[in-house]
């Protein structure tokens, strides 16, 4: 090869390095960012190839999650304070001989709205309810998110309220995203909570990352870990070391790690890592056959009742 041609070949490599982390910069901007006049969010699954090949090339704005339907029992609207003077929004419900509280943190792009099935369940089972906003989302404060890095703290003020609340049995729950922050939260603080119900976390962002970049049927590999890079230099956070696997082993109480084996955003060989690296003795496994990535009561209520009812009765 001549110098010449060497020359271009390496000039032509370079732009297109450049240009591919420009794009990607952009798109993760986009993806941990809210747009109050971006269109009503939909899953990439459900894109045509020309909101596809316009997402590609421009990245997708999302919208700020609104909250939909409202808890239909009598409770109090919490707001905490984070450390950046974030609001965050929360439902508070309580009832006379409550068995404990339990705390529930929904997925990305959701709201406290969002897990309103689950939180009755808990709530006609005799315990008290938190129900919480992620920054960005619902009706806390904020434009962006960091997929659970940053929303730990969220998880922290739910947790310090109870405990303020004289509580001695806390339980947290949260979903995808929300399980993520629980996992998170132990990670950066000292939590002891009587007991922690995670349903599909995924075992590391870059993996999560992954996930999305196949569902829009693009290769796995550089695009995610471009994208979890840069996801982390805008956020102020590694995005690689966000690794709920990892983190699984600083959670020393009693566990209970549910997943659907038909999900294609989290695999059961995430799960089964978080799980080996629970330390905690008391730790049970539940794979609902049929389930993807949503609500497990939802989709198999009997099981999730039976599962949860009898991992609580356990506490």
């Amino acid at each position: 090869m001549s110098k010449k041609l060497l020359k271009y070949f390496w000039r032509t490599l370079l732009v297109a390095f450049v240009a591919l982390n420009v794009l990607a910069a952009f798109h993760a901007w986009k993806f941990t960012h809210f747009y109050p006049d971006a269109p009503q969010h939909k899953n990439a699954q459900q894109f045509s190839f020309g909101e596809k090949l316009n997402a590609i090339v421009f990245g997708i704005k999302v919208n700020n999650s609104k909250i939909g339907a409202v808890l239909p029992i009598t409770h109090d609207t919490i707001v905490f304070t984070t450390a950046d003077n974030l609001t965050i929004d929360a439902w508070y419900a309580t009832q006379n001989k409550a068995k404990g509280s339990i705390a529930l943190f929904h997925g990305h792009l959701a709201t406290k709205s969002a897990v309103l099935a689950e939180a009755l369940e808990f709530y006609k089972m005799g315990y008290n309810i938190l129900l919480v906003d992620f920054r960005g989302h619902g009706n806390s404060t904020g434009d962006y998110c960091t997929i659970g890095y940053k929303e730990a703290e969220e998880v922290k003020l739910a947790y310090d309220f109870l405990l303020e609340k004289g509580e001695k049995k806390i339980i947290l729950w949260g979903v995808s995203m929300g399980a993520a922050a629980i996992t998170s939260a132990f990670d950066k603080y000292e939590l002891q909570p009587a007991g922690v119900i995670l349903e599909l976390p995924y075992g590391s962002l870059m993996q999560a990352v992954e996930a999305r970049t196949k569902m829009m049927r693009l290769p796995a590999q550089p695009i995610a870990s471009l994208l979890t890079f840069w996801g982390g230099v805008e956020n102020g956070f590694n995005a690689f070391a966000l690794k709920p696997a990892t983190y699984a082993k600083k959670i020393n109480c009693p566990v209970l790690l549910q997943a659907g084996l038909q999900d294609n955003r989290v695999g059961i060989d995430e799960i089964d890592a978080i799980y080996r690296n629970i330390i905690s003795p008391k730790k049970i496994k539940e794979v609902y056959e049929g389930a993807g990535h949503q609500s497990l009561l939802q989709n198999e209520p009997e099981k999730w009742l039976k599962a949860v009812n009898g991992f609580l009765l356990a506490q």
